[in-house]
């Protein structure tokens, strides 16, 4: 009998669990104030949403009673509100950290997914915590969430006797819906109680599937609602002073605008006038010893947010636009000139981008950009005359995107990169066939794309990439396996970035998950990937990789991972010597690495990760060390600190080429050297915040690495190596740099804010080491380089339907 009950019970939670919930909404008649307190009669009107269950990590289990939610939604002609009763038994363990807009950070949070088209496509999702932070997002089951888009709505959480309360106001003009005049939208709610780490959804979403789009209920009962002009202005002006050591202070005025406009219910126009960068975080420089450019995070406002479209196919890389200049012109220099003045970047004249989706699963990416034309400054050293050549011209930059979703689970897309340069530089075009196909179970997937890349530059190459891939997405064990193939004239890097060429290679991979919590996990994964990558002409290994990693969450909600990586063959190395054709022996290597990061929960915690590998070759290996302690003194105030220590020994690297026997086809002229490789950065941050719209925040990071050039070697045609003992000169490496960002943020309104922020930064090269750690950073921070930076900025959000009123 009690089997058979027990049966019962299951299938009645599995029949639930099934089916969408629904949820009818009213229109309400009274003005409804923000404020937390849920005390206007409309709210009485209006069922509840209640019966939250647990998405992780006990992934279905119903909520306790003296935790549950309550949740009531009104709507009126300006906007959609939502009331939300958090109850909970012990209110005074609520988290409730202060932190930036969208930083979720140590505390509670509720939130709202809304879907206007209902389509089960793309999620608009609104989070609120308990003290009040908002963050807003864009979701997909194909990017999942992108942070970076920000949109203007009311919020207000207070903390109760009984557990916390928020109301919240989304306008109309942040979401995307038909013009139908009744409405059927997708709607899902969302806590997490964050001292448990436990997470709750009013419409279950079962972790088994790939996907939480498509696990939305139902919101009905909006009717006859008139979609309202988007058209957002955002007005700034900034003024920046900067000096150093050995230059003048100086100030700059800057003024300009961002414009947001709705050109219907799907698309949205962004455009920048007149650009200011000024403000956006530095980058994290390295010493860079290798074949590759060092790829930077983008940090400007434009070309991060609402930029999912843009992401299809990689083949964008947004530092492209306004990045370093691409002209050489040390070909045009003559015997008695010297160049005295190179921009680092080219700046932006303007840019804008259209996006959005149609209620046809239709998704469309239009970006464009134009870049002045930039010159460096030459001195003829005789004369002492001054002349300018052009070292990036006037350039157009734009890609296009054509996403067609369907059986609301799959994708084919298209995207067109081209840049073009006035005058006869270089051109390049890069077009590319997307495919996503999923099972309508979402328990398999096949991808894979076909790219076709066209550069013009003193005659024309053209090249293709192409991947596919067939991977098990749902359940304990999945499994997936592919392969790909690149030419050598491939080529997306002027407006993407690639680095490997012409190869092909397979890869497979397996991995088990437990979907429930153990005894001793809350999650628990283990993988296990292969992959082989061979040169396209000769079928040369360049690459044979296997590696098992482990990640898991404890039941104190620690996480704990481990890794091990093995390289069993030798492989071809065509690009570390930096000429074509040729190719350096890599041999067998293995490595580990361990990651310990303990519950941030605590006020103090702690990251750790150690790692070791070696190289098949005598004392040839590599290890390294970062710790990130973190304390957070309250909920306003957070200080964490990361030391990050790695030493290789024996490495080997390219440092010339050089003819040793005034011979160019010699096969000793490309010069490598074993060296030790040390490295060591260290990274303070800190904030403290007055309130949710007030708050300080300090970045500090001292980096210094250096190389140190032990045997010189020449390569052999066999990529062997025989020592070099006729090589003189002096290859050795020491980048030490500075960054400190002092900044203060008050958001005075909403979309609004002021902004002040103190900058100092300084970057030195030398071929002269200096191993004494506290010289290297007083000379940074003596350096000619070192540069002050002060600024404030202002910008004011306006919202054209407020607006017009005020005339």
């Amino acid at each position: 009998m009690k089997k058979i009950i027990t049966f019962s019970l299951l299938l009645a939670c599995a029949t639930l669990f099934s089916q969408k919930k629904s949820y009818q909404t009213k229109f309400a008649k009274e003005s409804i104030t923000i404020d937390g307190k849920i005390n206007e009669t409309a709210w009485q009107t209006v069922p509840i949403a209640t019966n939250f269950v647990m998405f992780d990590p006990d992934n279905g289990k119903p909520i306790a009673e003296n935790k549950r939610t309550e949740v009531r939604v009104l709507y009126d002609n300006d906007g959609i509100y939502i009331a939300a009763t958090m109850f909970d038994n012990e209110p005074k363990k609520i988290m409730k950290e202060i932190t930036l807009r969208d930083d979720i950070g140590t505390a509670d949070f509720f939130g709202v997914f809304i879907n206007g088209f209902n389509d089960q496509q793309q999620d608009f999702r609104f989070f609120v915590t308990a003290s009040n932070v908002q963050n807003d997002s864009q979701a997909s089951d194909s990017n999942g969430e992108d942070s970076s888009w920000d949109a203007i709505w009311a919020s207000k959480a207070v903390i109760t006797d009984f557990g916390w309360v928020v109301e919240m106001k989304i306008p109309y003009a942040a979401l995307r819906f038909s013009s139908d005049a009744k409405q059927t939208w997708g709607i899902n709610f969302f806590r997490e109680i964050r001292r448990d780490r436990q997470k709750y959804s009013w419409n279950f979403i079962d972790a088994k599937i790939q996907s939480s789009t498509q696990q939305a209920g139902i919101l009905t009962g909006i009717e006859n609602i008139k979609t309202p002009t988007r058209l957002f202005l955002l007005p700034y002006a900034s003024f920046y002073t900067s000096a150093s050591k050995f230059q003048k202070t100086k100030g700059t005025l800057k003024g300009g605008m961002d414009i947001k406009y709705g050109i219907n219910d799907a698309f949205t126009l962004d455009a920048i006038l007149v650009p200011d960068f000024g403000q956006t975080k530095f980058d994290d420089q390295i010493l860079n010893l290798g074949p590759f450019e060092q790829q930077f995070n983008e940090n400007r406002p434009f070309f991060t947010e609402g930029t999912d479209l843009f992401s299809k196919g990689r083949l964008f890389y947004s530092r492209r636009i306004g990045g370093s200049p691409t002209v050489e012109i040390d070909g045009t220099l003559q015997a008695d000139e010297e160049v005295v003045e190179t921009p680092k970047a080219v700046n932006l004249i303007n840019a804008t981008k259209i996006s959005g989706r149609t209620k046809n699963g239709l998704g469309v990416g239009f970006l464009n950009a134009v870049s002045e034309n930039t010159f460096a400054t030459i001195k003829n050293t005789i004369t002492g005359e001054f002349r300018k050549e052009i070292v990036e011209p006037l350039a157009n930059f734009n890609i296009l995107v054509l996403d067609q979703r369907f059986r609301k689970n799959s994708s084919v897309s298209f995207i067109n990169t081209n840049v073009t340069r006035n005058g006869s530089y270089r051109d390049a075009n890069v077009s590319a066939i997307i495919f996503d196909l999923n099972t309508k179970a979402n328990t398999y997937n096949l991808a894979g794309d076909f790219k076709y890349s066209h550069i013009s530059e003193n005659g024309t190459k053209s090249g293709i990439s192409s991947q596919l891939n067939f991977a098990e997405t749902s359940g304990k064990y999945r499994y997936g396996f592919g392969a790909d193939v690149m030419t050598k004239k491939f080529d997306p890097n002027d407006l993407g970035i690639n680095f490997e060429t012409n190869y092909y290679s397979t890869y497979e991979n397996a991995s088990y998950r437990i979907l429930n919590p153990t005894k001793t996990f809350n999650s628990f994964n283990v993988s296990l990937n292969v992959y082989n990558q061979f040169q396209l002409q000769t079928g040369k290994p360049q690459n044979s990789n296997i590696n098992l990693n482990i990640n898991s969450k404890t039941v104190k909600n620690h996480y704990v991972g481990f890794g091990i990586n093995g390289n069993p063959v030798k492989t071809y190395d065509y690009y570390e010597p930096r000429v074509d054709g040729r190719f350096m022996l890599f041999p067998e290597r293995i490595s580990s690495y361990l990651y310990i990061s303990t519950n941030y929960n605590n006020k103090f915690a702690f990251d750790i990760n150690p790692s070791v590998g070696f190289v098949n070759e005598k004392n040839r290996d590599f290890m390294g060390l970062a710790v990130g302690p973190r304390y957070r003194f309250s909920d306003k105030l957070l200080v964490s600190y990361n030391i990050d220590y790695s030493r290789r020994r024996n490495n080997r690297g390219w440092v010339d080429n050089y003819d040793t026997d005034n011979n160019a086809n010699t096969p000793n002229d490309i010069v490598f050297a074993n060296r030790t490789l040390s490295t060591l950065s260290n990274t303070l941050s800190a904030k403290y915040a007055v309130n949710s719209n007030m708050n300080f925040n300090l970045s500090v990071r001292q980096y210094w690495s250096y190389a140190e050039n032990n045997k010189y070697l020449a390569l052999q045609k066999d990529g062997k190596f025989e020592e070099l003992n006729n090589y003189a000169r002096n290859k050795n490496s020491s980048f030490n740099s500075w960054n400190m960002d002092l900044s203060y943020n008050y958001w005075f309104a909403p979309g609004s804010v002021i902004s002040v922020l103190y900058r100092n930064s300084s970057a030195n090269f030398e071929r002269d080491i200096n191993k004494d750690f506290a010289a290297n950073v007083t000379n940074i921070l003596n350096n000619s380089k070192l540069n002050h930076v002060f600024s404030i900025s202002v910008r004011y959000f306006i919202d054209y339907n407020q607006a017009k009123h005020w005339l």
